[in-house]
């Protein structure tokens, strides 16, 4: 199946064998679904069948950008109350993306073009991978913005010259890469054996994972900065032409297009019918994709600035940063506003939800914990420059670096 299109596939089936094709074509993506999700954060129906209930993962692995299929930013894993410096590393250019750990590894992508593979706990590189060959004459290495994605065998990531880059897990050798036309920041989502990931072409794009072949791409009017997050079977995609596009997995088709009537930097979370995304127009919004109608629009009643972060999602809350300095907590249900926590810049970095704590960064050089009934804060670290990257919280660690240069990687946990 790896070396044609999944429509191709379809199609030629059913040429063959008539209507029991459709049956089976049916039945081999439903288990490639039911296969890619079985580590992905849990939605249940709740006693009223009303409101679905949000779980953590089960793994304490942080593996991609938001930790799963939803992209609702929370972990498995246990953090200390104070977490201590375990140790950290210089990176020359600066780190934005959000690092991976998965068991004993952490992978962090840096803006100079290195994947370090870090030993969890004591910092020691296990590999470093580069966007371009090592001793390879070129005057420019393009950076990572893209957070690694890891699977059983790959790391997977793309450049700012728009390469999208698949590197052995084990090794830190190159698998295969694959050319888009413009940068990459989206980070990859895996689907069964296909892999997810947006370009600065406008396009969003669907890999054979084994060997990087295209199976399809869509074209949209705008730059595809998103992760994808994936619902039933679907993958949405909200960027700069200022819609919500909702995209059939198996067939690359959009089923159904949205008016935001506002362009989006941030990757949307998903929980059953409903997805949470702020805007460049300084407002959250809750949308019920398969309606296509907007529930609720949370904006500050005082500050009007653009929503970069992406949010992080529980069973009631909404928590999502802005670039009016402040992580903002919502009611999941209503939009209202439960608390706004400031920090003394814009607050770029998605938070993740670690239990009843929220971690994120800030432009203010400081990476917080607060409390995510009230907002209190409960621990801060200054790292010395800039924070924008998003927190990994993974197997008791938590993995983070700064936005400059001359900047660092750090990693905290219990000593």
């Amino acid at each position: 199946m790896r070396d044609v299109r999944w429509h191709n596939i379809a199609r030629t089936v059913r040429e063959a064998t008539g209507q029991i094709a459709v049956v089976v074509v049916a039945v081999v993506v439903c288990v490639t679904l039911l296969q890619a999700a079985e580590d992905a954060p849990s939605v249940e129906n709740s006693p009223t069948g009303e409101i679905p209930v949000v779980e953590p993962p089960k793994s304490t692995d942080w593996s991609s950008f938001r930790n799963g299929l939803t992209l609702w930013g929370l972990t498995g894993s246990r953090l200390p109350a104070e977490p201590e410096l375990l140790w950290k590393h210089p990176a020359a250019d600066g780190v934005a993306s959000t690092a991976a750990i998965v068991g004993d590894r952490a992978y962090v992508a840096t803006l100079s073009g290195e994947l370090h593979c870090f030993e969890l706990r004591t910092g020691d590189i296990h590999w470093t991978y580069h966007s371009v060959e090592k001793g390879k004459e070129t005057t420019f290495a393009p950076g990572f913005k893209s957070s690694p994605t890891v699977t059983d065998k790959l790391v997977l990531l793309g450049d700012e010259d728009g390469v999208f880059h698949a590197v052995d897990r084990r090794t830190g050798k190159s698998v295969w890469t694959f050319a888009t036309d413009a940068e990459i920041i989206s980070s990859a989502t895996i689907i069964g054996e296909r892999v997810l990931f947006g370009s600065y072409d406008n396009n969003l794009y669907c890999l054979e994972l084994a060997d990087g072949r295209l199976s399809w791409k869509f074209a949209t009017e705008g730059y595809v900065n998103c992760t994808p997050a994936v619902a039933d079977g679907f993958t949405f995609v909200t960027g700069c032409d200022e819609q919500l596009r909702v995209i059939d997995i198996a067939t690359g088709e959009q089923v159904r297009q949205m008016p935001l009537n506002s362009y989006l930097i941030a990757s949307p979370a998903v929980v059953g019918d409903l997805l949470y995304v702020g805007t460049y127009n300084s407002e959250v919004v809750a949308v019920d994709w398969k309606k296509l109608e907007i529930l609720w629009t949370y904006r500050d009643p005082d500050r009007e600035f653009p929503f970069h972060a992406s949010a992080a999602i529980t069973q009631d809350r909404v928590v999502v940063g802005g670039r009016d300095k402040q992580m903002h907590c919502l009611d999941r249900q209503s939009g209202k506003q439960v608390w706004a926590f400031p920090t003394s810049a814009r607050v770029d970095s998605s938070p993740v939800v670690i239990g009843d704590r929220v971690c994120f960064g800030s432009s203010d050089r400081n990476l917080y914990l607060v409390d995510l009934k009230d907002g209190k804060e409960l621990w801060k670290f200054n790292a010395g420059k800039p924070i924008t990257a998003s927190p990994a919280v993974g197997s008791g660690c938590l993995v983070i670096g700064t936005d400059s240069s001359n900047g660092w990687i750090y990693c905290f946990g219990q000593k």
